[in-house]
């Protein structure tokens, strides 16, 4: 059974897939209400309390142009460059702030996981629905999801010997408040993730891109100090196993269109335009 978070994002998806795709035509707010099947007043509202912005304005941060301009504005420097920054508690830095990132070793990944004992949850976030799975380290699975047994079903391919729990922990609670607007009272959101030392390194970059921000993946491969690896950064980034918390959906094309996303690019523009209208609050 649709849950009223998830079918509330399903409609807003819905709506900024047609004002994507229309953006020409200008749509007026009564014939994208009436895509969703919502009244006017009734969508105004549902749109407003999930963006914090109406439609229209909205739009304006998923647009070519303010891609364009947003990447201009990073030119000549690097992720890590103070100039990004607005303030050391700033929102903009808070998967920098919030979030460690460690690598498995060896033997907690060999033989399919069997070293590892994970607890996973099916939990709902302004995106849609997700499965969260943690050791006893950090979270080390994170993926949007239509229904939870497609998604029960990746995690263990991926783990096949592990040690599967369905339980709701600390760790994955405390992951989870990353989606709530306070973001005060965060405690350090930790990592335990399966991978490469390239991909780490990709992936730790990815933590370096501040919110309301957007980077290439030629950037991304200047940054880890090998320019010509664009296309192997691009490969790391399509295999992030944490959506949200690195940041993979900052990263888009020189051209400044925002290109594919292992999630949906509707789902992708979603949260760049969430975030977005969250950094100019």
């Amino acid at each position: 059974m649709e849950t009223q978070e998830n079918l509330s994002f399903n409609r807003i998806a819905t709506a900024i897939e047609y004002l994507r795709t229309h953006f020409k035509e200008q749509p007026d707010l009564n014939e994208v209400a009436d895509k969703v099947h919502l009244s006017p007043s009734h969508f105004q509202r549902l749109f407003t309390e999930w963006a914090g912005t109406s439609p229209k304005k909205f739009l304006q941060y998923i647009s070519l142009e303010h891609a364009k301009g947003i990447l201009k504005q990073g030119e000549g420097a690097t992720l890590f460059d103070a100039t990004f920054e607005t303030g050391l508690s700033s929102t903009s830095r808070l998967h920098d702030l919030f979030i460690n990132i460690e690598g498995m070793s060896p033997a907690e990944y060999k033989n399919g996981g069997k070293n590892l004992s994970i607890n996973y949850s099916w939990a709902e976030c302004p995106f849609g629905n997700l499965l969260v799975a943690s050791t006893h380290k950090g979270i080390c699975h994170m993926t949007f999801h239509e229904d939870e047994k497609t998604a029960l079903i990746e995690l263990q391919a991926k783990f096949p010997n592990a040690g599967l729990t369905k339980k709701l922990d600390l760790i994955q609670q405390n992951a989870l408040f990353i989606f709530q607007k306070d973001w005060s009272q965060l405690s350090k959101v930790k990592l335990h993730l399966k991978g490469t030392d390239f991909q780490l390194k990709v992936w730790e970059s990815l933590l370096k891109i501040p919110m309301g921000k957007l980077s290439t993946y030629g950037r991304i491969a200047e940054q880890i100090g090998n320019p010509k690896a664009s296309r192997a950064v691009g490969t790391a980034i399509g295999s992030n196993p944490v959506a949200f918390l690195i940041p993979c959906h900052r990263v888009i094309q020189s051209s400044g269109v925002f290109g594919g996303y292992m999630w949906g690019p509707t789902r992708k523009a979603a949260i760049i335009g969430w975030e977005g209208v969250k950094v100019a609050e």
